[in-house]
């Protein structure tokens, strides 16, 4: 069992950055690769970014790719997202997810836990 809660959404301009913070709590995340999706109004929820459990391997989406970076500091139970360079476009719910494995993993069927999301809101 692991509880998920994402934190740091928030409204930004385009160009900006924001870092989100997704912290677990009930068991530790090392064992599992770990995500970030999102979802925006009438879309469906694509995949972002994913790291595995030591953090050696990463996987991300062709559009953020260069802009976003996610990272794993399992001393602390916390995965982060680090978004740079924001597009409007990128405006979404953000999801944290832990997967059913140690590696990164790119298919929402793969993850098992998942975070209450949070929103990311960017303006022209």
């Amino acid at each position: 069992q692991v509880q998920l809660v994402e934190s740091g959404g928030g409204l930004v301009q385009a160009g900006g950055s924001l870092r989100l913070s997704c912290a677990a709590s009930g068991r530790t995340l090392s064992n599992y690769g770990m995500g970030w999706f999102r979802q925006a109004p009438g879309k469906e929820r694509e995949f972002v970014a994913a790291l595995s459990r030591a953090g050696g391997s990463t996987s991300y989406a062709d559009s953020v790719k260069g802009r976003f970076t996610i990272s794993r500091d399992n001393a602390k139970n916390t995965v982060y997202l680090q978004m740079n360079s924001l597009k409007p476009e990128d405006t979404a719910v953000y999801y944290c997810a832990a997967a059913g494995y140690g590696s990164a993993r790119v298919r929402e069927y793969e993850y098992t836990y998942w975070g209450q999301g949070t929103q990311v809101t960017v303006s022209s």
